[in-house]
C-alpha cells in the first residue's frame, strides 16, 4: 500500500510525544465514554471498547481516567454530550477524505474543519460525496512476525472474516462490521494483538499524486489529526 497508508499512521500514532498526551487522552475519553454509550461498559461484550482500552494502555492513560470515561458512557457519572459525526471532502490533487469526529459542539467542529481543508487547499462536500470511494469495514492490522498468512487466514476467516491482504508491511484483516466483534474475539483467542483494530473507512479506488501534492496532503493530515475533535482521518491518495 502507497500513500498516506494506514501503516505509516500507525507507526505515527505510536510515537507520541509527551507535549501531545493531554490531547491523546482527552481523545480516548470521548471515544471511550461513546463507545461505552452505544455497547456498555463491560469490555468482553464490547469489542470497541476492548479496542480503545488496549490504546489508552498503550498510551499510558491513568486508570482513573479510563474508569470515569467509562462511567460517563453508561450514565454512571454525569458528563457532556458527545455526538459522533463524519465529514466529507476534497484534498489537494481531487483525493478524497473521510473526517470521524466527536464533539459537543457541531457548529465549532464544522467551522474547525472547514478552515483547515480550506487553509491546506481542500474543501468540504456534501455528506455522500466521497463516501462511495471508501469500503465502510472492520480492519485489523497484524504484524508479519506474529503468524503465517495461512494461519491468519484459516483463523479469521472461520470467525466471519471477508479477506487477508498481505502486503510489505503485514496482514490486513478485512470483515464486516457485523462481524468485528467475533473476529476481534477469534485474534484475541489466537494470542495475535493487532497494531490497530477499527472500523474504517477504507478507500476502494486511490488517486495518484506527485510528491509535491503528496507534501500538501501529509500537512493536511497533519492538521485535522491535530483538532482536538477529530478521532480518525481517511483519505485514498496513492503517493506511488
Amino acid at each position: 500500500m502507497a500513500g498516506h497508508n494506514k501503516w505509516s499512521k500507525v507507526k505515527r500514532l505510536k510515537a507520541v510525544t509527551d507535549a501531545r498526551k493531554g490531547k491523546v487522552f482527552s481523545r480516548l475519553s470521548r471515544d471511550i465514554t461513546m463507545a461505552a454509550k452505544a455497547g456498555g461498559g463491560d469490555p468482553d461484550g464490547n469489542a470497541r471498547l476492548r479496542t480503545l482500552l488496549l490504546k489508552a494502555r498503550e498510551a499510558n492513560m491513568p486508570a482513573e481516567n479510563v474508569d470515569r470515561a467509562i462511567k460517563k458512557g453508561t450514565g454512571e457519572l454525569p458528563g457532556v454530550v458527545f455526538e459522533e459525526l463524519h465529514y466529507e471532502g476534497y484534498g489537494p490533487g481531487g483525493v478524497a477524505f473521510v473526517v470521524q469526529a466527536t464533539t459537543d459542539n457541531k457548529v465549532r467542529t464544522a467551522q474547525n474543519i472547514r478552515s483547515i481543508f480550506s487553509v491546506h487547499g481542500g474543501n468540504l462536500a456534501q455528506n455522500g460525496a466521497v463516501a462511495f470511494q471508501f469500503l465502510h469495514a472492520g480492519q485489523f492490522l497484524v504484524a508479519k512476525d506474529l503468524v503465517a498468512e495461512d494461519k491468519l487466514m484459516e483463523i479469521a476467516l472461520e470467525a466471519g472474516a471477508d479477506d487477508v491482504i498481505t502486503s510489505e508491511q503485514g496482514h490486513e484483516v478485512r470483515c464486516g462490521i457485523h462481524a468485528f466483534d467475533k473476529v476481534a474475539h477469534a485474534l484475541e483467542k489466537a494470542g495475535l494483538k493487532p497494531e490497530s483494530a477499527e472500523i474504517a473507512y477504507i478507500p476502494t479506488t486511490t488517486v495518484p499524486v506527485d510528491a509535491a501534492t503528496a507534501a500538501s496532503l501529509e500537512k493536511l493530515h497533519d492538521a485535522l489529526d491535530a483538532d482536538d475533535d477529530v478521532s480518525a482521518v481517511y483519505s485514498n491518495e496513492d503517493a506511488g
